[in-house]
């Protein structure tokens, strides 16, 4: 890693955000009933426009002029999966990204074949998900716990190289460090706060925001996970528990300017 590299990562995150407050994005998400309102009011702290938009009616005029679709498959079910797909032609069609968070992947074979159909069906995909979800939909043993991951985000990182070549993706894996892994880069963020996995939703808001940022032309998840790391990390100092960590983690994401990000941001460059 040279600063030079570094100074270049940061400088395309501190980009991003201007840019997304600038465009306001819309964002459709076919997602999760438990995450809807929180993965919402993070798309608008953040200065995009959220959609939760399911029927299999109106995708085709969604996609056509929405900037990227996040697929969750949170709360699945027989009558969700063929509309996600559907959903997924249709951003290919309008050459859309799809975002695709695996929730629980590997804890269930419906859960893990939906999600693998979902990678192999998008053509211009991000996954973001947690270490586990990572190794099973690579389809190798993981450790999981329902949806919660019991493997080190670094563990997945063999699986998210294979996943990259395998769907010509990009991958961010959360952890306790975060990864990013594209065809050509590996960045590790060290931001956020131990607090952050005791709410509901947060991977999930992730992936919201990082279709938000892949609407703008910022694929890669970097971005996002960044923002968001930060944005915990300051929300966490404000907070005694989970629940003002929720509510504080929102005004931190609405109010975060670039002086702020760029102090924070803890970011690691591997060749």
């Amino acid at each position: 890693m040279t600063n030079q590299q570094s100074e270049t990562k940061v400088q395309i995150i501190t980009d991003a955000l201007k840019t997304l407050r600038a465009q306001k994005p819309l964002v459709v998400n076919i997602t999760n009933y438990v995450v809807m309102n929180n993965t919402a009011n993070a798309l608008l702290a953040i200065g995009a426009s959220p959609i939760m938009a399911h029927s299999r009616q109106e995708m085709a005029e969604m996609m056509s002029f929405s900037g990227a679709l996040v697929i969750n498959i949170g709360t699945l079910d027989e009558q969700w999966i063929p509309r996600m797909m559907f959903a997924v032609e249709q951003a290919n069609l309008n050459n859309k990204v799809v975002v695709l968070d695996p929730v629980g992947c590997g804890a269930s074979t419906l859960r893990t074949e939906t999600a693998r159909q979902v990678a192999k069906l998008a053509k211009h995909l991000i996954v973001r998900a947690n270490a586990s979800e990572i190794i099973a939909l690579a389809g190798e043993q993981a450790q999981s716990k329902g949806v919660d991951s019991l493997d080190s985000s670094q563990a997945a990182v063999g699986a998210a190289r294979y996943l990259v070549t395998t769907y010509q993706c990009n991958i961010v894996i959360s952890g306790e460090v975060d990864y990013i892994i594209t065809e050509n880069d590996e960045i590790q963020l060290h931001n956020g706060h131990v607090m952050m996995p005791n709410i509901t939703g947060m991977g999930c808001s992730l992936s919201a925001l990082t279709g938000a940022f892949a609407a703008i032309g910022e694929d890669t998840g970097l971005a996002a996970t960044a923002i968001l790391g930060v944005a915990g990390e300051i929300a966490a100092e404000l907070s005694a528990g989970p629940g003002s960590l929720q509510m504080n983690l929102l005004d931190v994401l609405y109010q975060l300017d670039t002086t702020t990000l760029m102090s924070r941001l803890k970011l690691t460059v591997n060749n």
